[in-house]
């Protein structure tokens, strides 16, 4: 079992910045893959940053690279979304999922892949 806490949202004016963390329970936490979903208002859920692969490189949802960077802390059980130049349209209730590497599929953007989840954080970005 994996347990997921995520914290540090809040409201932010745009142009600002944000840095979200994600504390992981789990003695195999650095065998999973991790990612970062968001889900604005009244929108599905949605991939934004994480790992391909357990173990693999990061990568970013197009409408945030270059602005939003994903990195993991496995001695710490950590991982975290760093938010810069926020927009209004990133506002949503972030959160952080997790699943094992066993009969991983490579779907990393899609929610269904993802056996853990936390209970979100929301992120305002006023105009």
């Amino acid at each position: 079992q994996v347990q997921l806490v995520e914290s540090g949202g809040g409201l932010v004016q745009a142009g600002g910045s944000l840095r979200l963390s994600c504390a992981a329970s789990g003695r195999t936490f650095s065998s999973y893959v991790m990612g970062w979903f968001r889900q604005p208002p009244g929108k599905e859920r949605e991939w934004v940053a994480g790992v391909r692969w357990s173990g693999g490189t990061t990568d970013s949802e197009d409408s945030v690279k270059g602005r939003f960077t994903f990195s993991r802390d496995n001695a710490k059980n950590m991982v975290y979304l760093q938010m810069n130049s926020l927009k209004p349209e990133d506002t949503a209730d972030y959160y952080c999922a997790a699943r094992s590497h066993k009969y991983y599929s490579g779907r990393y953007y899609d929610p269904k892949e993802y056996s853990y989840w936390g209970q979100g954080t929301q992120v305002t970005v006023s105009s």
